[in-house]
């Protein structure tokens, strides 16, 4: 890809945004995380019961601007920014569940993200707010970071080839055929 792209990280959490941020990292790509986005611009809420701070998305989406240099925006609500192209991971809501427990979010929290994996709640909203940037989506769960962040690199190397949004939505992992 020529001239500077902002690349957003997008998944549920749980699927290895930070693994793969910090690979792109090695490999030369800037990294913005979006709370700490939110933090800089004063989009983010206090931090609430579940350890969460809210995020004023759009108020941040008003006030960002991508740097003026190759970036991944890793975080779950990246998608919402300007960005040049969108990478979504996805893995298996059972291996979310297992990736969360750890983290000591409490039952609902938990059951909450491993829901909103199962009906590709992140589709939903690119397709709703029609974000019309070319998407990879990757299933992060049966790979490699390595081999992920080689996909993404190759990717953005060949200039994000995409299908269009809903083609694209169409063709998303479906957990609930698996």
């Amino acid at each position: 890809m020529s001239g500077n792209h902002a690349i957003a990280l997008t998944g549920t959490p749980g699927v290895g945004k930070s693994s793969l941020a910090e690979a792109l990292g090695a490999a030369g790509w800037g990294i913005v995380d979006v709370e700490d986005a939110a933090r800089d611009h004063g989009c983010l809420g206090e931090t609430e019961a579940d350890g969460a701070a809210p995020v004023d998305v759009h108020a941040l989406s008003e006030r960002w601007s991508p740097p003026d240099e190759n970036i991944v925006v890793d975080g779950h609500l990246s998608h919402f920014l300007d960005v040049t192209a969108v990478v979504l991971l996805r893995c298996s809501p059972d291996l979310i569940r297992d990736r969360l427990a750890p983290r000591g979010y409490n039952d609902a929290k938990i059951q909450a993200n491993v829901e909103w994996e199962l009906t590709a709640g992140h589709w939903s909203e690119l397709l709703e707010f029609e974000i019309d940037v070319p998407v990879l989506e990757l299933d992060a769960g049966k790979r490699s970071t390595a081999s992920l962040a080689a996909e993404v690199l190759a990717w953005l190397a060949d200039g994000c080839p995409a299908p269009p949004l809903l083609e694209a939505a169409a063709a998303a992992t479906d957990w609930l055929n698996e």
